[in-house]
């Protein structure tokens, strides 16, 4: 796990310390998974505040945390704002074609349910 130095400074794994079980519990919560997915359809890095959760903003803390500390998203701070976005690269290097299965699958079941929700 890379070590914050400073406040600013989000520890995040290295490639080679994600695993995939950390990486499919995170995205085993529906609330992590609507992240995921919002975050796959901006297509670039978005501050916290872009993405709307119907939980507490603790709650929407405690869920970007457990993206970060499990390998799928990265954060960076810009100014004021906490910056997030999908570690792709990382991810298709270690589990090829997961990531785009698993947006296709919630696409897939999303449509099915009726629900709107990216």
């Amino acid at each position: 796990m890379t070590t914050a130095t400073s406040p600013r400074e989000l520890a995040h794994p290295a490639r080679d310390e994600i695993r995939l079980e950390g990486v499919l519990h995170a995205l085993s919560d529906p609330m992590r998974l609507r992240v995921v997915r919002e975050l796959a359809a901006a297509g670039s890095e978005v501050a916290c505040s872009y993405i709307e959760l119907p939980v507490t903003k603790s709650t929407t803390t405690h869920h970007f945390r457990v993206l970060r500390e499990s390998g799928v998203i990265r954060q960076t701070y810009r100014g004021t704002a906490k910056m997030n976005g999908l570690r792709r690269d990382d991810l298709e290097a270690l589990f090829p074609g997961l990531l785009d299965t698993v947006l296709s699958a919630a696409e897939s079941q999303a449509a099915r349910l009726g629900t709107t929700q990216p």
